[in-house]
């Protein structure tokens, strides 16, 4: 028996840097499946790129910042009553997606990653390096907080750092038939 699928949805709604949501929906895809998400029912993650204007609007809205910022994550946390939409920076900690309550019921809604193209070529600039690799460690970087992974402690912010690289290595080697 195979395992579950997880669905990837991906949408560009922006029109500021151009982006290749098959290959932005393969790595997502790639990073749950490294992280064991297919397993035990089927799973659905959202990935969305957005302008500025949209982003700093989510920014204002849900998490009462200012202005734009590069990614954020709204994890779909089934583990309360809580009716308040929810969403963070992916860097200020929090919890990851709920647990179902029974096996082969309807797919596990991990939420949404949220990218801003726009900032994420301002920082690849800043770097020296290409936009298409900070996009992927905006992506990989939202994944990983719905994960529960988190960098508010030191060793914390070692251990995903390092899974985020190892990530990018190892689907970059899948992408380049390594």
């Amino acid at each position: 028996m195979t395992d579950p699928p997880t669905i990837v949805f991906a949408a560009d709604e922006q029109h500021d840097v151009p982006i290749d949501l098959q290959r932005w929906t393969r790595l997502a895809g790639f990073v749950l499946a490294a992280e064991g998400v297919r397993v035990p029912m089927e799973s659905e993650l959202s990935l969305i790129f957005v302008d500025e204007a949209s982003i700093a609007e989510l920014n204002r809205r849900f998490l009462d910042g200012s202005g734009p910022t590069d990614v954020l994550a709204f994890p779909m946390d089934e583990q309360d009553d809580d009716p308040r939409p929810r969403s963070r920076f992916p860097d200020q900690g929090g919890r990851g997606p709920g647990v179902p309550s029974e096996q082969g019921g309807p797919p596990v809604l991990l939420g949404d990653v949220v990218v801003c193209p726009a900032v994420a070529k301002r920082q690849a600039d800043e770097r020296g390096i290409q936009v298409e690799a900070e996009v992927a460690l905006l992506v990989v970087h939202g994944i990983l907080h719905l994960l529960d992974y988190d960098h508010a402690e030191p060793a914390e912010t070692v251990a995903m750092e390092s899974r985020q690289q190892e990530l990018l290595r190892e689907f970059s080697s899948h992408e380049d038939g390594g």
